[in-house]
């Protein structure tokens, strides 16, 4: 997320609805990853002094970090730096006796959406490519489909879904997408789901996900209305 709005903005919404609307957001995100009556017990972020909003958003395997050999083979998989994986929130759903992880992406317009990888080392880049590659392979998904542009930032949370669940770590990734958001110039913010769907349908295709892959039950979609505790899920 970049710097967080005054009434709007995917962050300012995640923050008003984790806050102000626990109950119902709760609710909503159990229901979309189908684990009605579960437990969320989400994890705080950290402080960050000398911004606006003195906070530190967790990244990479930051919620992880007492799991030395974890933490060992996602250096080797990933390059840790300036461009690793924020999140905007974590936590952990308690169901049937297990503890699994829910990683949330929120958006709240389409520009949001569309990202090409930053990295600038030449080893990063490799290492990213290689990466890429091994997790393509082991979803089906065409060699020459490339994860590097135009959707990256979904591409490399698909990629980090697949570690965990290499390292025996069930998670779910969950795209939050309000409806509703301040439309101005610059900002395509649709106002229903029906608005939405054409800008997600260009990156499902362009990611080359097939039917049934092995990731397919941990990855969701929750459409939330900022205004309403209607919503749908996918």
């Amino acid at each position: 997320m970049g710097k967080m709005g005054y009434g709007y903005g995917s962050e300012c919404h995640l923050l008003r609805w984790m806050g102000r609307h626990r109950k119902a957001f709760d609710v909503a995100v159990l229901s979309s990853i189908k684990r009605e009556g579960s437990r969320i017990e989400r994890l705080d972020f950290e402080f960050k002094q000398g911004e606006m909003w003195p906070d530190a958003e967790l990244k990479g395997m930051d919620f992880l970090k007492n799991k030395e050999a974890l933490q060992k083979d996602w250096n080797e998989f990933w390059p840790v730096g300036r461009g690793i994986h924020n999140w905007d929130a974590v936590g952990w759903v308690s169901f049937d006796r297990i503890e699994e992880l829910l990683l949330v992406e929120a958006k709240a317009h389409i520009g949001e959406i569309k990202t090409d990888c930053q990295a600038k080392h030449p080893e990063s880049i490799k290492k990213i490519e290689e990466s890429l590659g091994k997790v393509k392979n082991a979803l089906g998904v065409p060699s020459e489909i490339d994860w590097m542009k135009d959707y990256y930032q979904v591409t490399n949370r698909i990629a980090f879904l697949h570690f965990l669940h290499e390292q025996k770590i069930p998670s779910h990734l969950l795209f939050i997408y309000f409806i509703g958001d301040l439309c101005s110039a610059g900002r395509n913010s649709p106002q229903s789901e029906r608005e939405w769907q054409p800008a997600l349908e260009t990156p499902k295709n362009h990611i080359g996900l097939p039917k049934g892959h092995s990731l397919e039950n941990w990855i969701h979609e929750l459409f939330l209305k900022i205004d309403s505790e209607e919503q749908q899920k996918g």
